[in-house]
Order: structure tokens, then sequence, then C-alpha cells
């Protein structure tokens, strides 16, 4: 099967994965951390995109990078190959160093920027390499966390700023959050659309309209029970499934009703099963669904997708992602 293309624009934002080829050591020793970071820091300061978070593990790197004019294929080719020649000129080996190609998932940055970067700065501890993120040091949470000098490569201000616009309490709210007690789980990570795109519907409306080739839409799997369904648009709607479930005309539940057949079906789940959940007629989901405009679908969508991130906006008042 021939490989997608990339999707590539100017201002995407991408969650990229490099991996050692047969998952070998890309990383020997602290010498070959510190000449990756340097060839980063180069081609940062040539082709001026954005950096939010990157973490280099032994045999693979992630990387958070938003491009500005140069295009990511670019971007990371330069990456890729001044490094294999260095490594291989180092240690006296030969070939490929990366495994084929590297891994970009295009994703909608105001949602899941503050959930990739826990993520990314939590591998080290995933990986049992270290028990906390402070530990490691070769991943961007240090500078976040205020434990090293700032950098030229990651560009931390933006995202301290979503926490508070006071430096010192918005690296204390950086820091609660990372050890909130909420993982990013990485099914969540890679829910891709096409294996290609992180994000909401509304969010790949926009990539559609930048990017002119296919985008392969697949039905998305029962990734939330009805529980947790419910248990979100409660969150959201301050209605209770006890509520929904009731004969009522009033607006709110009426709203919070409508809400959980929408996302429910955008799920999967069948019409008679959720009118089974919700104890309502098979014919009453029937024309909900038939009622409902897209666009009200889509906010419906988005409100949705805003419960089960993992950014918990509430607790971050300031945090707009």
């Amino acid at each position: 099967m021939a490989r997608k293309p990339r999707i590539e624009y100017e201002g995407a934002f991408y969650h990229v994965i490099t991996r050692g080829n047969r998952r070998e050591h890309i990383f020997r020793d602290r010498n070959d951390f510190l000449k990756y970071l340097d060839i980063l820091s180069l081609y940062k300061k040539r082709y001026r995109f954005r950096i939010y978070s990157y973490v280099l593990m032994s045999n693979h790197v992630h990387l958070l990078i938003e491009t500005i004019k140069t295009p990511l294929s670019k971007i990371q080719q330069g990456i890729n190959q001044s490094y294999t020649m260095y490594f291989n000129r180092r240690h006296r080996t030969t070939g490929h160093l990366f495994q084929g190609r590297y891994k970009a998932i295009l994703c909608d940055r105001d949602t899941y920027l503050l959930s990739l970067i826990k993520y990314i700065h939590k591998n080290p501890v995933r990986a049992k390499m270290v028990t906390k993120p402070d530990d490691y040091k070769w991943s961007s949470h240090r500078c976040y966390a205020g434990k090293d000098k700032q950098n030229d490569i990651v560009d931390t201000d933006p995202v301290l700023r979503m926490f508070s616009e006071d430096k010192a309490a918005s690296r204390r709210r950086y820091n609660d959050f990372l050890e909130d007690g909420i993982d990013v789980k990485k099914e969540d990570v890679y829910a891709t659309v096409d294996q290609r795109v992180l994000g909401s519907e509304e969010f790949l409306g926009s990539v559609m309209e930048k990017y002119d080739g296919d985008i392969t839409i697949e039905k998305r799997g029962r990734a939330y029970t009805l529980a947790k369904i419910a248990r979100g648009v409660e969150n959201i709607k301050g209605v209770t499934i006890e509520q929904m479930r009731k004969q009522s005309k009033f607006a709110q539940i009426s709203s919070a009703r409508k809400l959980f057949i929408l996302v429910a079906a955008s799920y999967g789940y069948k019409g008679k099963e959720i009118a089974e959940y919700i104890k309502r007629d098979p014919a009453t989901i029937s024309a909900t669904l038939k009622e409902s405009t897209i666009k009200e679908s889509i906010q419906f969508e988005k409100d949705m997708e805003t419960m089960l991130n993992f950014t918990r906006i509430q607790e971050y008042p300031n945090s707009k992602a």
C-alpha cells in the first residue's frame, strides 16, 4: 500500500515520533544526546519553527513542532540526516539509523497541546527510567519547571502563559498539572483519523479547507461507555442521567438529552441502545438525530471533547487548551 502524503500547511502543529531502526539505540551516551539537541537548535534557528516539548529516549524521540514557513518534511529531513551522519561517523557504523519514515500526527493545538506535553514529559516515568520527570535530563520538562535555565530549543512562554501571566505562578501550576494524578493514555494520543490527524470533526473540517489531498474518515469506535458519556453531559450541562430519563420540557434538560443522544450516536451506539439507556422511545432518538443540524452536532461534539480531554481547564482557568 502506498504511503499517504504528509498533511502540511503553514501553522500546522505536529506530534512527531522518530524511532531507531529495528528499535535499536540512537543515543549511546551523553555526547549523543547533546549533539542531537545542538542539531535541533541549529535547524530551529534556520527554519524558525516552534518546539513546545521534546523528550529524547534511548531509542526514540518525541517532538511537538509548530511549523511557520518551512514544511515539516524539510525540517525533519535536515535533522535526521545531520544526526545520522554524526552518529555513523562517531560510532563507525553505516546504513540507516532511523526506522523508515518518522511518524507525524497533525493535532488540534487548542485542544491537545497541554495533554501532549504531559504525555511527552512523563514518557521516562512510564518507561520506568526515573520515578519523576524532574529526574530525567533529556526532556524539556525541566525548562518548564524552572529546574534548568531556559534554552533556545523549547518555546515555554506561550504554554506557561496558559497557566498564569505571572512566571512563578505559571511554573507552580504547570507542576501541579503534571502531577495531578490524571494520566494521558496512549490510546487517546494515537486516536487518529486516517492515521494522520488528531482532533474533532470541527478541526478536521478546518484541515480539509487547507489541504488539497484526501483524508479518509473512519467511523470511530466505542471509545467511551454510555455511563461515561452521561457523566460528561452532567459536567457540561449540570443535568443528571436520572433527569434526562424523566419526561420534562425544561430547555436545560432537553438540551442535555440531545447532547447525550448526539455524542452517543457519534461514538457508534445504535438508536435502540441509546433509547434503552435513557428510557426513551427509539422513534424519539431517530427524530432527534434526523432533526439535528450539522452545525449543532459539531457544537455538541466540541462540548463533549472539551470534557473528555486531559487539560482540566476548570482547574486552570487561564488555560486555553
